[in-house]
């Protein structure tokens, strides 16, 4: 059953339908520039109805250009010059006081050029207003609305279809809507337009006698799972005067809402997880390094948090370097020379406090720590003297999209990659630490430093590696953080903690452990923020704090982490 007030809106429009998926068929003729040009010059006519016509013509196109020549339209900025349709949407004034009317072309909006080459600029009273009345101004907004439902640009009917479906309401897309569900090539829109034209059904009042599909509407979208119907029905169910359709319509409202909140939970469970993945892959790439370090010569750097910024600001330099001196087509590639660049300049910058500060304080954990902690006080000061207190860094555009998985569980493309990444850093670690000679004399030098030693191994110089690749990975772990956090002087400070925490609960220079303990306690700090206790809300600070006293009380059980060493490991 169709609405008699949608079906009356349409006739009084004069709206003749056509399918969409032609409208998105690249094979479909589509006017040419002079035939659209003379459907322009109709809106100069004295007759009001082929006006009209001609304004839902135009939707017909899908033609994006005339999305703004429709706006300028409806705002009064179309004039009549020369016997024909041009546009200026602001005035200028002369030496003489005189104003004067930039002219620009009403399909490309570039300038009008006379025989001078220069922009056509003739005195405002030489131009003929063809202002619309109010009823024009509504049909050209209606024809604008309609040219993005029709728009061969898949994005651009989405962005429609979805807007549709939004209050207000637009009736008058009912028709339309209901062939781009059944007709339109791509599946996203076609269910798009579905759920909207659903939602208008049950966000349009009518007779209480004709409300039937209404609450048929409530049902249909119980079972697309729509999350843009929940507030609709949340409303409707608080309104007092809700009562007068009825106890089956609230029961049937009461169904939709319990079963669309269902997939919202469960939609909100797997972001939460998804979230606590990448945060979770970031404390890895930083425990790593950190793992390394200290299972290797014991040595508590508190300096590791500050190489990530350093990894930060390098990506930052960057960026910069490409935005100044480089085309503004090859910034995207900024992203890519910044991961091998992050990774040298934080390696330098922890081979110079191996050399000059670690080395002197071997096998002396106290005087390390505080040595280290006043090396990342030098940092961050630094850092702040040269780059301010905060910055951004902007991503890639490969990297500001999304992906669908299934209906309403959106995973952004940063955080993959970011994950990605985190897989990449332990490939990367396990194949030098398994499959090459450094990686051998890494070993031996953490199972027993003294005999690898006596065998001819250079253990400072392996140090001094190790030191060095464990602060390039806390600066690809800056890096990653680029794309989901802020830049400043002090950032490495909020998840140096968490990276102790990680290797502890692991164990220490365990590769499995690092793995599943940074999975463990990113997920579980990204699930445990949104709780609800009553009126009480968990929030970030207190899901640390929550975290913190369950690694704590697992160390009173499992004081060597979740993997312990093994063999002569064990008595380091």
């Amino acid at each position: 059953m169709r609405y008699s007030l949608a079906l009356f809106m349409a006739v009084v429009t004069g709206w003749t339908f056509s399918p969409p998926v032609a409208a998105a068929d690249s094979s479909v003729d589509k006017p040419s520039d002079t035939a659209l040009l003379e459907q322009i010059a109709t809106l100069a006519g004295d007759d009001a109805a082929a006006r009209k016509q001609a304004l839902f013509d135009l939707a017909k196109t899908g033609d994006s250009r005339l999305e703004a020549f429709l706006e300028n339209y409806r705002t009064g900025s179309v004039y009549l010059w020369n016997d024909q349709i041009v546009v200026c949407t602001e005035t200028e004034e002369d030496e003489d006081f005189n104003e004067l009317a930039p002219l620009t072309h009403p399909l490309t909006g570039e300038p009008l050029l006379g025989d001078d080459d220069k922009q056509v600029k003739p005195d405002v009273s030489d131009l003929g207003d063809i202002s619309p009345n109010r009823d024009e101004r509504k049909w050209a907004a209606q024809a604008n609305f309609f040219l993005r439902l029709l728009s061969p640009d898949a994005e651009v009917r989405l962005s429609g279809a979805k807007k549709s479906g939004d209050p207000p309401y637009n009736i008058n897309a009912v028709e339309l809507l209901g062939e781009i569900a059944q007709k339109d090539s791509d599946n996203n829109i076609r269910h798009t337009a579905r759920e909207s034209l659903l939602l208008i059904r049950l966000g349009t009042d009518v007779p209480l006698g004709q409300a039937e599909e209404r609450w048929a509407a409530a049902g249909q979208l119980a079972e697309m799972k729509s999350l843009r119907a929940l507030p609709i029905l949340e409303e409707m169910l608080r309104d007092e005067g809700f009562e007068k359709h009825g106890q089956a319509a609230r029961e049937q409202c009461e169904k939709a809402v319990a079963a669309i909140n269902s997939h919202q939970s469960f939609v909100n469970w797997v972001g939460y997880v998804f979230q606590g993945l990448s945060l979770g892959s970031i404390l890895i790439i930083m425990a790593l390094g950190l793992a390394i370090t200290f299972g290797l010569m014991g040595v508590i750097n508190m300096a590791h948090g500050e190489l990530m910024m350093v990894g930060a600001f390098t990506t930052y330099v960057i960026q910069q370097l490409f935005v100044n001196h480089l085309p503004e087509g090859m910034f995207n590639w900024y992203y890519v020379v910044a991961l091998p660049s992050a990774f040298l300049a934080a390696a330098c910058v922890g081979w110079l406090i191996e050399i000059a500060v670690v080395r002197h304080l071997y096998r002396r954990p106290l005087e390390s720590l505080l040595a280290t902690w006043g090396v990342s006080i030098l940092l961050i000061q630094s850092a702040r003297l040269i780059f301010g207190d905060n910055i951004g860094v902007n991503s890639p555009t490969w990297l500001r999209g999304n992906v669908e998985v299934m209906q309403d569980v959106i995973l952004p493309f940063n955080r993959l990659f970011i994950i990605a990444l985190c897989a990449l850093c332990v490939a990367m670690i396990y194949t030098l630490i398994n499959r090459t000679k450094l990686g051998l004399r890494m070993r031996a030098t953490m199972q027993n430093r003294d005999m690898a030693d006596s065998l001819g191994v250079n253990t400072r110089r392996i140090d001094s590696y190790t030191f060095a690749f464990g602060s390039g990975l806390a600066g690809l772990a800056g890096y990653a953080l680029t794309l989901i956090g802020g830049v400043t002087p002090d950032m490495g400070q909020n998840y140096i903690v968490e990276s102790f925490l990680v290797v502890v609960t692991g164990g220490v220079g365990e590769l499995l452990g690092v793995i599943c303990s940074g999975l463990g306690l990113g997920v579980a700090t990204k699930v445990i923020e949104p709780m609800q206790f009553g009126d009480f809300t968990v929030e970030a600070i207190w899901a640390k704090v929550f975290v913190l006293a369950c690694v704590v009380a697992f160390i009173q059980f499992k004081p060597a982490g979740l993997f312990p060493p093994k063999g002569r490991l064990a008595d380091v």
